[in-house]
């Protein structure tokens, strides 16, 4: 169909076109200009019949040559009569999914009007939808510059906004120019940008591009709320982690209200924590209880979403910090409670489901996972046994990723081929996600993702399955909404419902399991690394929340007691910082800093299980413990020094030690973490003899028989909606 600019330009050879009969149109075009050779729009339409039988030359010359024969004037009034009959056919073209031909006809277009704006951005989008797309076609067609020449009123706000969306997820040079033109036009694409820079940085893993979106955007606004928040995160993930802790306390002192004050602050201890930078956190740890004290008690109804309703992630470091059980459910328990009353505000359409769920106990039950980390991370390397191994007759299996590339080959493997169905929703979707789980009728939803991601809190809190489980990604999330909460004997002490909103499940034995881990070939050697083939090496792999300082000093007290040996550094943080500080509590405790060993991050996971290996001893954090990193000492037979406190976060290595039925380096204090320490770097014989241990653990133990894990989980899964059924 011809759009109402082209109207007067119509021809009778259009039928023959719009059929695809291009011949007769060709000829019925050849005897219009033979009777009316001043007619210029017999040649556009002529000039149009060859390029879709595919003479592209012959088009070429046709319209060529006709624009040939009038003045300036009139070559620029026949230019835009030839766009509008184009541009119209190329629309239809696309329309009918024809994409090769509309782009060959915009890219003829493009030859006549080079600097015809529109043109360009159909162009790009016919480029993405080909896979052609680079982002050197933006400078070759100096997109930006044209649209920093162009008035909004000439540009199609809604293609730009499209194209916009598209080309974003390049990262590049070229991009940030078209970026920056667009927001020239229209700063209203703030808030769009950011959001793309939020899934760059990933479900993408870009956030050094990320940051640069970020600056642009604050470039053209410098108090853009969304830009501040992200941008310190975005930092601290591209390792750059000193601009990181800068722009968390910047966000912060823009931060008026008490709410918006709580998330600038976890901001800046993320920042620091992420960092390794300990020597400031106790002033910020201090100031962050202080205000979630004040939140709990001011009880806000006003929360955002985006905004300060992320506040549900604020107690997230406090375990970081200390053990301390019944403060920091307290603390995590109110602001789950706040999140929920302000979600639900948010939504008041979304929540609150009529159940149209049969309360049947005879039919498959459908359960729901839902997270943003289906993928190489820690969640999703010790959750796919699941998926490997439930029982399909009883449960129908749905996933619901958030934020997240479906095309990653181990997602496919692992999980969206080894379920019902699979979905994929952005960050700002939890409403429609909500929705979702309620229309596919979900008896039981499974949160893997805990206070870690706010949009899974989101939908967890609108409450869209009768029974909600929390599992695996984190330690409870405190919503009131969320019914059981998956633990074991060991993870949590025995009085430690009297601490949680959620029911605690226990499982008989452990509370994951996993049939082992993919192992590479080792890139670590003593003699690389200068140490001697004799010596005892310790090891700790962790990133740099998890660095204590009061640890540290255990650790180096160790080192320090045992000769001949030294200690591998090595994780996630600020490599000066990790160094600065071991080498401050090293000078104080009397440790030569030769027998300290800092290394790089290894480039993946199957290669740093294999670096494990070169260890004699690993030795655990606290308060806050390994947990898949635990999982991979133990599966590569490695004795490990543990410290049990009281919360989650201090007993998931206690929890895996007992389940490998290995007691030798658990510790209640931290004297005995010194004294495991020493004794097992000085008793090779006993080192040798947990080596054993673990080995045979492999063939025994529940930790490593994750068919066994599956069929406990699913009888805790039919126990639950038994009870919904006769509740």
């Amino acid at each position: 169909m011809l759009d109402a600019r082209a109207m007067s330009l119509q021809h009778p050879s259009q039928t023959l076109l719009l059929k695809g009969e291009y011949d007769k149109a060709l000829s019925l075009c050849e005897q219009a200009i033979e009777t009316e050779p001043d007619a210029m729009n017999h040649y556009w339409y002529s000039g149009l019949a060859y390029l879709l039988q595919g003479q592209e030359e012959a088009a070429q010359t046709t319209w060529l040559l006709a624009m040939s024969q009038g003045t300036p004037e009139n070559m620029e009034q026949w230019a835009q009569e030839l766009n509008q009959i184009l541009d119209s056919e190329a629309q239809r073209q696309a329309e009918l999914n024809n994409h090769q031909t509309a782009w060959l006809i915009r890219q003829h277009l493009r030859e006549i009007l080079p600097n015809e704006v529109n043109n360009l951005l159909n162009l790009l989008l016919l480029s993405l939808t080909l896979n052609n797309f680079t982002p050197e076609l933006l400078q070759d067609w100096q997109v930006a510059e044209l649209l920093e020449q162009s008035s909004p009123e000439v540009v199609n706000t809604d293609l730009l906004l499209q194209v916009l969306k598209k080309i974003l997820e390049f990262p590049a040079e070229e991009t940030l120019a078209f970026v920056a033109a667009c927001l020239s036009l229209n700063e209203d694409f703030l808030g769009i940008v950011v959001s793309v820079a939020v899934k760059i940085a990933y479900q993408y893993a870009q956030p050094g591009f990320a940051a640069k979106l970020a600056e642009l955007c604050l470039n053209f606004k410098p108090d853009h709320s969304g830009a501040l928040q992200h941008l310190s995160c975005f930092y601290t993930n591209a390792g750059d982690y000193q601009r990181g802790i800068e722009a968390a306390k910047g966000f912060y002192h823009n931060c008026q209200t008490c709410d918006w004050q709580v998330l600038g602050n976890y901001l800046i201890l993320r920042a620091l924590l992420t960092a390794s930078a300990w020597q400031e956190v106790g002033e910020f740890a201090q100031r962050h209880e202080l205000l979630l004290s004040q939140i709990i008690q001011e009880q806000p109804d006003n929360l955002d979403r985006g905004g300060n309703l992320a506040m549900i992630i604020a107690p997230f470091f406090l375990p970081y910090l200390q053990d301390n059980l019944q403060k920091n459910r307290w603390l995590q328990n109110q602001v789950g409670q706040l999140f929920q009353k302000n979600a639900r505000s948010l939504h008041p359409d979304s929540v609150e489901f009529n159940y149209s769920n049969l309360k049947q106990t005879s039919r498959p039950i459908k359960i729901g996972y839902i997270g943003y980390n289906f993928r190489m991370h820690s969640v999703g390397w010790l959750c796919r046994w699941l998926f490997e191994y439930y029982e399909r007759e009883s449960f129908i299996t749905n996933i619901y990723c958030i934020n997240q590339n479906l095309e990653d080959r181990f997602t496919q493997t692992w999980f969206a081929d080894k379920v019902n169905t699979t979905y994929s929703f952005g960050l700002n979707d939890a409403p429609a996600i909500a929705e979702q789980i309620r229309k596919d009728e979900i008896d039981i939803l499974v949160d893997l993702d805990s206070i870690t991601l706010d949009t899974t809190c989101e939908v967890m809190a609108m409450k869209p399955a009768p029974v909600q489980v929390a599992w695996l990604g984190w330690d409870a999330s405190g919503i009131p909404a969320i019914d059981y909460f998956i633990a074991d004997p060991y993870v949590l002490p025995e009085d430690a419902q009297d601490y949680y909103q959620e029911r605690i499940w226990r499982l008989p034995q452990t509370y994951v399991a996993v049939d082992g881990f993919e192992v590479a070939t080792p890139t670590l050697r003593r003699d690389r690394l200068e140490i001697p083939h004799d010596a005892v090496v310790y090891l700790s792999a962790q990133s740099g929340h998890k660095r204590h300082p009061d640890t540290i000093r255990l650790q180096l007290q160790i080192i320090k007691e045992v000769p001949n040996s030294y200690f591998l550094i090595k994780g996630v943080a600020d490599e000066l910082a990790v160094q600065e500080s071991f080498s401050q509590i090293a000078a104080e405790v009397g440790v030569d800093l030769g027998r300290l060993k800092f290394l790089p991050r290894d480039p993946n996971e199957i290669v740093h299980r294999a670096n494990l290996a070169i260890a004699d001893v690993v030795l655990d954090t606290y308060p806050f413990n390994g947990a898949t990193t635990t999982l991979e000492t133990l599966w590569m037979g490695i004795p490990l020094v543990t410290w049990v406190g009281q919360q989650f976060a201090a007993r998931n290595s206690y929890a895996f030690m007992m389940n490998v039925g290995v007691t030798e380096g658990i510790a209640w204090t931290d004297e005995e973490y010194v004294e495991w320490g020493i004794r097992l770097g000085k008793d090779q014989a006993l080192r040798w003899q947990i080596m054993g241990k673990l080995r045979a653990s492999r063939q025994t133990s529940p930790l490593w028989n994750a068919q066994q894990f599956t069929r406990e989980m699913e009888k805790a899964y039919k126990q639950m909606w038994q009870r919904y059924v006769e509740g």
